[in-house]
């Protein structure tokens, strides 16, 4: 058997979707899986043992390209998939399994994906309320999987790991102490400020940790090194060597091992948030709009705060609204409380 994936576009995503490439192959271990997805997430896919190949979707998210597609799908008649399972919702995501002829093409109904996808499941949103078990769920027949409670239980979550080795060389690269122990804040969100803790809450809870004898790591990517900048001016210059500004400075793979090394993480609901669950390394995640009864991070090791019920939706123009008061409301105090239930400080 040999099932191509399309991914998802998203790292956390990405991460989520480990579970599905787990549950395959431990119902059939000669299972072959590729799965094709955005440049940037090959970092994590060649993390997962399960995945065969990681193939470079060639088009950015929402670009419909439909000749790159094409040439794409022309490639791919001649790896002879069995089965494709789409994992995105829209119309673009299915097209390359349709044009590549891959005999069974499995995929919740989502955006006009009739004719296109010919293992069409209708999604009963109460049936199945987190990403996880939707995604979990294509690796059956649509028939024996009715509801979560057709599922495996427990679910097999998402795992990547990270060996010694990679920890010491990226430890050297950076320069870091070796002998205070570490903890990394994640203060950004591909989504924008109304899923971000303020800044000046991290800044507070960085001075806390300092004074109780950690190191500091902020991590994140280029769009956020101003929020690690005004992080770093509110911490009191003579403890600022304790406070590395890293976002924007490591690549995804380095910002992975970084993580690893970590006695614990605070982060948004963001991509690094789910790549601390994978790892099975302590976590504080913090939601605001966004629903953590949808897409928590998924790991025994993580303490979420959330302070708004699910009735509240992230809306499209909140990207630009600043931050969202559910998140202001979170006290650096409540953050150091849950980090005393992870039995850190």
């Amino acid at each position: 058997m040999k099932i191509l994936i399309i991914g998802p576009s998203w790292i956390g995503d990405m991460i989520i979707s480990h579970s599905l490439y787990r549950t395959i192959k431990m119902n059939n271990p000669t299972t072959i899986i590729d799965v094709i997805a955005p440049n940037w997430c090959k970092p994590l896919i060649l993390r997962m043992p399960e995945v065969n190949t990681a193939l470079t979707m060639p088009l950015n998210h929402g670009v419909l390209g439909l000749n790159e597609r094409w040439l794409l799908s022309k490639r791919l008649r001649l790896s002879h998939y069995d089965q494709a399972v789409i994992l995105p919702g829209s119309f673009k995501s299915s097209l390359i399994p349709f044009l590549a002829c891959i005999p069974k093409r499995t995929g919740w109904r989502g955006e006009m994906r009739y004719g296109l996808l010919n293992d069409l499941r209708i999604l009963d949103r109460t049936a199945f309320p987190l990403m996880v078990h939707r995604y979990v769920a294509l690796g059956y027949e649509k028939t024996k999987i009715q509801s979560i409670y057709d599922l495996p239980n427990p679910l097999y979550l998402p795992k990547i790991t990270v060996n010694n080795k990679e920890k010491i060389a990226t430890i050297n690269t950076f320069k870091i102490e070796r002998q205070k122990p570490i903890i990394s804040l994640c203060p950004g969100s591909g989504y924008g400020l109304a899923k971000c803790w303020p800044f000046y809450h991290y800044a507070e809870l960085a001075k806390y940790l300092i004074n109780l004898g950690y190191q500091i790591l902020l991590l994140g990517s280029s769009n956020e090194e101003h929020t690690g900048t005004v992080i770093l001016q509110r911490i009191e210059k003579k403890n600022r060597k304790y406070c590395r500004n890293l976002i924007g400075k490591t690549s995804l793979e380095e910002a992975v091992i970084l993580i690893s090394c970590s006695h614990a993480t605070i982060s948004n609901d963001s991509g690094l948030m789910h790549i601390t669950a994978a790892l099975d390394q302590p976590l504080v995640a913090l939601y605001g709009p966004s629903s953590p009864g949808f897409t928590p991070p998924l790991s025994k090791k993580a303490r979420v705060i959330h302070l708004i019920d699910n009735k509240y939706k992230t809306r499209k123009n909140d990207i630009h609204a600043g931050y969202h008061q559910s998140l202001i409301d979170i006290t650096p105090k409540k953050v150091m409380t849950e980090l005393k239930i992870l039995n850190l400080i």
